[in-house]
């Protein structure tokens, strides 16, 4: 099985996009596993793996007294390599089939504080047009509370700083969130002075917010620069790209904004029956300027 790992874990960096530190998760999941097929049953060939053997390998890991919130990484990370090994066509059964993983325990989701929100949002450096590009980005994805798929899904059409609004989401998912005043700035001089510095022909790329190359950024390339810039901001603690989100929402809701509201900016599914609920509900462009940190 060894020799196949190399093969999924580029599958997993450039089909997947997986972020560096979740990468090297799955590969230290997986590595453990074969140690254990091949210590413990002299099992070498991913299709001597049986889904008896998975289940012993949970069981070794509960026995070490690892949480369920590791033993469930680990299901899912082999689940991820049998997959690959399946659609590669080195297996014909998947050993993790119908495996189940212990449910991990619920952890509340990392908030950042206001004070720390503006010491991440000002880490780039402006100086340069990838630092002007980092901070629009930061901008816009605390602004809004968008997903990162959605924000690295964004084309220059989709933001308007003048009017203070953003276009996300996918046809029949279409949001229009406001903006407040700093992001609407940023995403202004970005677009207007900087982002033509990146691209290398216009008419080929739509894209927002683009690398190096000129080419739409990746979600692991927006996961490097947000790692920088809550290095060169002294945050503590790892900092994944849902932080934002979470803290855009706390932020709001404990500021007094209507829950439903925020679930609306989010782009949560609401539940049959729910839709009847909003009649004279505040609009979200008033919450929003009621009640976000940075709306003005």
């Amino acid at each position: 099985m060894k020799q196949t790992i190399h093969a999924y874990a580029l599958y997993l960096e450039e089909d997947k996009g997986m972020s560096s530190s979740t990468l090297e998760s799955y590969l230290r999941d997986v590595d453990k596993f074969i140690e254990f097929a091949d210590k413990e049953y002299g099992i070498r060939e991913a299709e001597q793996v049986r889904r008896t053997h998975v289940i012993l390998f949970i069981g070794q890991l509960k026995q070490a007294g690892r949480a369920n919130a590791t033993i469930a990484r680990s299901v899912v990370s082999l689940r991820s390599y049998f997959h690959f090994l399946m659609r590669r066509g080195e297996i014909v059964q998947d050993p993790t089939f119908d495996v189940e993983a212990p449910k991990a325990d619920k952890t509340p989701p990392q908030v950042l504080t206001i004070q720390e929100i503006e010491l991440l949002l000002a880490a780039p450096d402006t100086g340069s047009p990838q630092g002007v590009r980092d901070r629009a980005m930061l901008e816009l994805l605390y602004a809004t509370g968008i997903r990162v798929s959605e924000l690295i899904a964004l084309d220059v059409r989709d933001v308007q700083p003048g009017m203070r609004f953003i276009r996300c989401g996918g046809a029949g998912k279409e949001r229009i969130l406001p903006i407040g005043a700093p992001a609407a700035h940023w995403a202004s001089v970005y677009i207007d002075q900087y982002r033509n510095l990146l691209i290398k022909n216009e008419l080929d790329e739509q894209a927002l917010f683009v690398n190096v190359s000129g080419r739409r950024l990746t979600r692991q390339g927006f996961w490097k620069l947000l790692k920088k810039a809550a290095l060169d901001a002294g945050i503590s603690g790892e900092i994944t790209p849902h932080t934002l989100r979470h803290s855009f929402a706390a932020h709001l809701i404990a500021s007094g904004a209507d829950t439903r509201a925020v679930q609306d900016m989010l782009g949560h599914v609401e539940q049959p029956g729910q839709q009847y609920g909003h009649h004279g509900r505040k609009t979200m462009k008033e919450v929003y300027e009621s009640h976000h940190p940075r709306a003005r």
